[in-house]
């Protein structure tokens, strides 16, 4: 029994441009010039009659042309993105990327040394974590209140760098001082609970830009209040990460972070919300590109900002009974001014 043959191209083309011509009751295309530009319905019939993967590589042709030729503001967007990025790299020492090859054991260098117990802790504080006690550090006979001390000199040090990264920011330096203070006020340790994530694990976490790691039931084991102050943060990471951000993406969501329009005692509220409006749409715009298969990612990215203000409410009030209740401890300067009158 005889094979059907196979059509050849060029009668396939002749016998879809015919259904075309009879369905817009068109005159017969034979008589017709012979460099005319096919119609839509012709484009119609041939993409349908298209193998699924030619469809893809054409409609994946015409989002790029579409975006470079339609969307002058897509070359801004990027640039834009990739400024923040890299102030996001100059300014703070430990990225996602580099704790997570440490948290994984991929790092090139010595596994951290692990903090479980009072024992271990005074070891890595004698030089084989930390260099030397930072300055001001009393030596407290009691580990909780010594453990909480060693935090507060990390979160300002953290403070200072995100401060640094606020000033790569485009126009940020262009509000007024009030502003500039305000959005740091407020906006610091959101973005230092959101950059937590990145060094911890289900376990523990890292410190002293991971040379250390201390565990996460050492921090239970701490009397109250202190062992209240981080579980919440743990509880916090572990959901973050499952969103499997990259350093790019963080780059721009600890931006957005700071530059929130409401803020209170801001001064210049447009000025703020059109600067975090450019942030938002680089985002947007760089996770869509960056986890193309993520479709609600940024939509996700928008509660977490409302899940660390929260976090960060329920921090202060716990930073400011702590002040309150514990005579034998104190606060950094630098804290104390950022938690007062906060919420």
């Amino acid at each position: 029994m005889e094979q059907p043959q196979e059509e050849a191209p060029e009668v396939r083309e002749e016998e879809e441009k015919e259904e075309v011509a009879e369905a817009e009751g068109a005159p017969e295309l034979n008589g017709g010039p012979q460099h005319a530009l096919p119609s839509s319905s012709y484009t119609a019939i041939r993409f349908g009659r298209m193998p699924e993967a030619e469809k893809r590589k054409l409609v994946a042709g015409l989002t790029a042309n579409e975006g470079s030729q339609y969307n002058p503001q897509v070359a801004d967007l990027k640039a834009f993105s990739k400024h923040i990025y890299n102030a996001y790299l100059k300014n703070f020492n430990m990225t996602k990327k580099k704790a997570r090859s440490i948290l994984t054991g991929k790092a090139s260098h010595t596994a951290p040394f692990v903090i479980h117990d009072i024992e271990t802790l005074w070891q890595a504080e004698k030089g084989l974590v930390w260099k030397q006690l930072v300055n001001g550090l009393p030596p407290y006979k009691e580990i909780s209140v010594h453990v909480f001390y060693r935090c507060q000199c990390t979160t300002v040090e953290t403070v200072r760098e995100l401060t640094e990264f606020a000033k790569s920011i485009p126009s940020f330096s262009s509000l007024f001082l009030n502003d500039q203070v305000t959005l740091l006020k407020y906006g610091v340790h959101e973005a230092i609970f959101a950059m937590l994530a990145s060094i911890v694990n289900k376990d523990g976490l890292l410190v002293a830009n991971g040379s250390g790691f201390v565990t996460r039931e050492f921090l239970r084991s701490l009397r109250k209040p202190f062992s209240d102050i981080i579980e919440p943060k743990f509880e916090f990471a572990v959901k973050f990460n499952a969103l499997e951000l990259d350093d790019s993406d963080l780059a721009l969501f600890i931006a957005a972070i700071i530059l929130c329009g409401d803020r209170p005692g801001l001064m210049n509220v447009p000025q703020v919300e059109a600067i975090q409006d450019t942030i938002l749409r680089a985002l947007e715009f760089h996770l869509q590109a960056n986890h193309p298969d993520a479709q609600y990612l940024f939509p996700k990215l928008l509660q977490k900002m409302a899940d660390l203000r929260q976090l960060v409410t329920e921090h202060a009030q716990m930073m400011q009974r702590i002040k309150k209740t514990e005579t034998e401890t104190s606060l950094h300067p630098l804290l104390q001014e950022i938690y007062k009158d906060m919420y």
